[in-house]
């Protein structure tokens, strides 16, 4: 479990990392899925540190 939420933190920081400044490069329809890949990078973040401090929250 500790590998999966170190997966999910590693993911979410680079998504995050990509995302919000190809939001405000790239062109109009490719920008709202920058953003959407961003939001959705700090939720893989927040769900992997819910894993990290407390293993068993979802079990």
């Amino acid at each position: 479990m500790q590998l999966l939420s170190l997966a999910l933190i590693a993911i979410g920081v680079a998504a995050m990392a990509w995302g919000l400044p190809a939001a405000h490069r790239l062109a109009k329809p490719w920008d709202v899925l920058a953003a959407v890949a961003a939001l959705c990078g700090l939720v893989a973040v927040l769900v992997g540190a819910l894993l990290a401090v407390v293993p068993g929250f979802f079990g």
